[in-house]
């Protein structure tokens, strides 16, 4: 790897974060965790970069010890890369220069990255940071579709792609008129791209970093919408880079001796929060092994492999796990695990107990929040519970009318907005100003999850009170599944709702009434060649795993389709 070559010879001898013993927090994580707790007001100003980052570079150097190893990358091949946050900063540096240089970035540009789980991933981010320029990120599964619309939707002046993407970039760029600069992560060149690693390498090592405000933004991430297209959801400074200190240390357990592997993709905001914000604002050392897909197997024999204390995977991931004899493997060092994304079976936490003796810390959040809920490490688990409110949330069960209901009953999981907003929940619905306010419910912010919150003031999810599909971890809007079914000339109309799945929980299931030509197709041919029109139309992760055959849908008076009916009916099949 080209990239392995120039960073190592940035490298001075790091160690890993168990071999050096040393006080386990700082002024740095004390600070940001007083202002969760309410005990400081949030500053005027504040970056992550150089508020946090660098910050770790001097408190190192006034230890006067060897750096810290605190990423840590590896993958199949047996290949590594390890920074200490002093090569962080350099590299991120350089990077900077690289957005702001050839790339022609100013402060406040949006600039969208879409790669796979490689290191340049935490360099581009780490200079957004830096140059105060807005990251867009997006899972390396996008299609050209996709694409177009995030790009038209976010006017992304800059777009950075892997060899995979860059031919479906620039079968849009005719419809993407906002976008200036195509920046490819390559070992080679491609007419009309720019070069990150040939820019990289020549980039100076100085940058100042630009002085953000909190609340200045920081990032934007697209969420599923159940009605319509994806939704844009913007972060500040504060929110990510001040929000999740104190979940890292009362859910993830993390500080100056941790090394936390979490598996998601680079695309989703657990991968922000888990894999960079909250692991180095805690002096943990990020952990990534770029595995191109899930595989329980190489899971288990990286924990018996590496030094990683703390863990985090989806639910579907653990029970997929379980289903292997864990106890034939050893973990190495491993103490602490954690979950989120979708609900936890109690069973799944029960196997995995007992076949590795390790609990399994369950927590909440979505896109629009960082997280709301967890179980925390020192107190005690209730196994499917989501846990209590993670300062400096308040966080109630309410009505329709937003009235604060009783333990015991169910409703709407609420977040407190009035009289005082949290810092951390999302500033709006980029450009849509009726989604944004649509989502308030008198003094809550409603988070469209249902819940129960018990008399011990643990909290328990019941079930969406939307349409949107919770897949192994992936939030998937019915909308965008039924437009791309609908361009299939054997489609006339359909209805996609979420189906009961023994290992991911729930699966993405399209109802489908077939045109008058394909009815004597045959079914399973059909929905073989519907499935793999889904796939090539949007994400692959999107498409429906199951596909029933109906002559009509249930409607409404007006014609609108009903499909609580139709997820009624499914679930009801248990």
């Amino acid at each position: 790897m080209a990239l392995l070559k120039y960073i190592w010879r940035l490298r001075s001898p790091c160690m890993l974060p168990h071999q050096v013993k040393r006080c386990l927090t700082s002024p740095v994580v004390s600070y940001y965790d007083a202002i969760n707790q309410g005990e400081q007001e949030v500053p005027e100003y504040f970056n992550f970069a150089s508020d946090v980052m660098d910050k770790w570079v001097q408190v190192e150097k006034d230890e006067k010890t060897s750096p810290n190893t605190v990423f840590w990358w590896v993958n199949d091949q047996k290949e590594e890369v390890k920074w200490s946050y002093e090569e962080l900063a350099v590299l991120s540096r350089k990077a900077a220069n690289v957005l702001t240089g050839p790339c022609g970035l100013q402060r406040g540009d949006r600039l969208m990255i879409v790669l796979p789980k490689i290191p340049e991933w935490w360099l581009l981010v780490l200079a957004s940071v830096r140059t105060g320029i807005i990251f867009i990120p997006g899972t390396s599964q996008l299609t050209a579709k996709d694409i177009s619309y995030r790009l038209q939707s976010s006017k992304a002046k800059c777009i950075v792609v892997s060899d995979a993407l860059a031919p479906a970039v620039d079968s849009v760029m005719s419809e993407c008129t906002f976008l200036k600069t195509k920046l490819i992560v390559s070992n080679s060149s491609r007419d009309g791209w720019l070069n990150f690693k040939e820019l990289f390498q020549a980039a100076p090592a100085d940058h100042n970093c630009v002085r953000t405000k909190s609340d200045d933004t920081l990032a934007m991430y697209f969420t599923s919408g159940t009605t319509g297209t994806p939704k844009m959801v913007s972060h500040s400074h504060a929110s990510y880079g001040i929000g999740l200190t104190t979940v890292g240390r009362r859910l993830m357990n993390l500080n100056r001796s941790s090394v936390f592997w979490n598996i998601s993709d680079p695309g989703w905001v657990k991968a922000a929060w888990c894999c960079l914000f909250t692991t180095w604002m805690n002096g943990a050392c990020v952990f990534i092994h770029h595995l191109p897909v899930f595989d329980p197997a190489v899971i288990l024999n990286t924990l018996s492999s590496y030094p990683i204390t703390n863990f985090c995977a989806p639910p579907t991931g653990y029970r997929m796990m379980v289903q292997h004899d864990i106890t034939r493997y050893k973990f190495m060092r491993l103490n602490h695990c954690v979950t989120g994304g979708e609900a936890l079976n109690p069973e799944v936490y029960e196997n995995w107990k007992k076949q590795t003796g390790l609990d399994i810390y369950e927590g909440y959040g979505q896109t629009e929040t960082v997280a709301v809920c967890a179980n925390e490490w020192r107190k005690k688990i209730k196994p499917g519970s989501m846990g209590m409110p993670c300062p400096p949330y308040d966080v109630q069960i309410i009505d329709d009318q937003g009235n604060i209901q009783p333990p015991g009953t169910e409703g709407d999981i609420a977040i407190r907005i009035k009289p005082k907003r949290p810092f951390c929940l999302f500033q709006q619905y980029v450009d849509d100003t009726e989604k944004t306010a649509a989502s308030e419910r008198g003094d809550f912010y409603s988070t469209g999850d249902r819940g129960v919150k018990d008399e011990d003031g643990y909290f328990w999810f019941v079930s969406r009170s939307d349409d949107v599909i919770n897949s192994a971890g992936y939030r998937i809007g019915p909308f965008e599944v039924e437009s791309a079914l609908i361009e299939h000339p054997a489609v006339v109309e359909s209805a996609v709702v979420s189906s009961p799945d023994p290992v991911r929980k729930e699966v993405v299931k399209a109802f489908v009434v077939l045109s008058p030509n394909f009815l004597s197709h045959d079914p399973e041919k059909l929905m073989k060649e519907l499935q793999d029109h889904v796939k090539k139309v949007t994400a692959p992760y999107k498409y429906p795993r199951k596909i029933e055959f109906v002559q009509e849908l249930p409607k409404t008076a007006t014609g609108k389709i009903q499909r609580n009916v139709l997820r009624k009916r499914e679930w009801g099949k248990i």
